[in-house]
């Protein structure tokens, strides 16, 4: 049995083809813009409260920029003037080493005494929860406060740590923690590290719990010992949150300055001067605002590089979970 299509309905089959490819492209176009439109806050949020921060503060590096520019409206371009001067200064060298030092110590110990608190709490006892809670004290404070505090503590004549030491009989004169070029850096380092621990101990205390319990007995009958079963089965599982932990542990610790500030206030000789308190001096005190803008670009790259690895990381290890 044959069927007969008339000229009239075979035009109206034509024109709905032809439509669907028009229609489905209009649909796309739809959803594209609904999508655009659920972020254009959040665009528009970074593009002015961070892309044109700093943007100005590159085009400011480039300006002879000073407490005059306030009052006449002239910032005249310098070139790279304010760039050579800023790296052909003993100081920025000094800053920058003291800045990996204070970086490097920092999560060093952090990282190792996290861990290992974060392997202790593992193992459930009674009032753990507690004792996490109260371990997390330190990094609940804010930095100000912590700092303020740890000046008091660690005070050459009035300081509780001196009592403590001299109460012990394990020195006889005082320590200068904070006015001795020598230890005032690994004065702020273990105030540093104090802060710290809380937050590497609940990340890699939660990587610990994602990782099975029959995988660690398996090692244990293979007979591997603890520290054998830690470094061949459980370090390289906690791969990616370790990474996570150290990247953005550095990218805090790298630009601190409200905690050295309260300290030590990059003293004494610049024993502590780092390139946040080094863009602090040269923008607030010395009201040289271009160099500060250097060091402060400085510091914004370096920050860049390990966002970029902290943003791969992320990627590698949620393709690792799928």
């Amino acid at each position: 049995m044959t069927t007969t299509t008339s000229p009239a309905a075979s035009s109206a089959i034509r024109e709905r083809s032809r439509s669907r490819p028009g229609d489905g492209r209009s649909a796309r176009r739809r959803r594209s813009a609904a999508q655009w439109l659920f972020i254009a806050p959040a665009v528009l949020y970074m593009l002015a409260f961070f892309g044109y921060p700093l943007i100005r503060n590159v085009t400011m590096s480039f300006q002879d920029y000073s407490v005059a520019t306030y009052f006449t409206g002239e910032a005249p371009f310098t070139g790279l003037d304010n760039w050579r001067a800023v790296f052909a200064d003993e100081l920025f060298g000094a800053s920058l080493w003291h800045t990996l030092l204070f970086t490097l110590g920092s999560l060093a110990g952090q990282f190792t005494i996290g861990m290992a608190l974060a392997l202790f709490f593992s193992r459930r006892f009674p009032l753990s929860g507690v004792l996490r809670s109260l371990l997390l004290l330190p990094w609940l404070i804010p930095m100000v406060v912590a700092g303020t505090v740890w000046r008091r503590v660690l005070d050459e004549e009035t300081g509780v740590a001196n009592e403590i030491l001299r109460g012990l009989q394990l020195t006889s004169a005082n320590i200068p923690w904070l006015s001795s070029p020598d230890a005032a850096l690994i004065s702020v380092i273990l105030v540093n590290i104090w802060i710290g621990i809380p937050f590497n101990m609940v990340i890699l205390y939660g990587g610990l719990q994602e990782i099975p319990a029959d995988v660690r007995e398996a090692a244990v009958i293979d007979g591997a010992g603890p520290v054998r079963a830690f470094f061949g089965v459980v370090l390289p599982m906690l791969r990616p949150v370790v990474t996570v932990v150290l990247v953005l542990g550095f990218m805090s610790t790298v630009k601190i300055l409200d905690l050295i500030l309260a300290l030590t206030n990059g003293g004494p000789a610049h024993a502590t001067e780092t390139l946040g308190t080094h863009t602090y001096q040269l923008s607030f005190l010395q009201l040289d605002f271009g160099q500060g803008a250097v060091v402060g670009n400085v510091l914004i790259l370096v920050s860049m590089v390990f966002a970029v690895i902290y943003l791969r990381a992320n990627r590698d290890g949620f393709t690792e979970g799928r």
